[in-house]
């Protein structure tokens, strides 16, 4: 079975990463935070099994700040130019990577299943039809495939067996 393969990496070149397969799911998040931290209207990140992403080149530099349930949330950035690459979100720890999808070669190649967080939208962001829009969180089992929620559901399993 030939998986899916993406490569990105940062503004100056330093980092490369790969990540295979399909993402688990792809959020475009209009939340506070994630304009605050990413110092735009919001941000795209396609969630992936940590295990599917490979760092290629580089060096990471590793920053915590608040993510919106409150717990620490760990940005990854490129060392030399400080571009964010992906996060680790508090629910699933290491385990799940949230890729910024503006680092992809192709950033085209995702969609976002959802946009989230709507209500928090600058006023003149309009939302793209054919995706469901929530104005804060969203069921994840009234949107997502069923292999979707499977590796989610599997994710969390290992999280709550004390893995990541």
């Amino acid at each position: 079975m030939n998986e899916k393969l993406r490569e990105g990496g940062c503004g100056c070149g330093a980092v490369r990463y790969r990540v295979t397969g399909e993402p688990i799911m792809v959020h475009n998040c209009h939340c506070r935070l994630c304009q605050r931290q990413t110092g735009s209207t919001s941000v795209v990140n396609a969630f992936f099994e940590s295990e599917r992403l490979t760092l290629l080149a580089g060096e990471l530099a590793s920053h915590t700040l608040v993510a919106g349930s409150g717990n620490p949330h760990t940005i990854h950035r490129c060392a030399a130019c400080g571009t964010a690459l992906w996060s680790h979100y508090p629910r699933f720890g290491d385990l799940m990577a949230g890729i910024r999808a503006g680092t992809f070669d192709d950033p085209g190649s995702v969609t976002p299943d959802v946009a989230i967080f709507t209500d928090f939208r600058m006023p003149w962001v309009t939302l793209p039809d054919g995706i469901a829009a929530f104005g804060e969180y969203y069921d994840f089992r009234k949107v997502l495939p069923e292999a979707s929620q499977r590796r989610l559901l599997a994710l969390a399993e290992r999280r709550k067996a004390g893995e990541g």
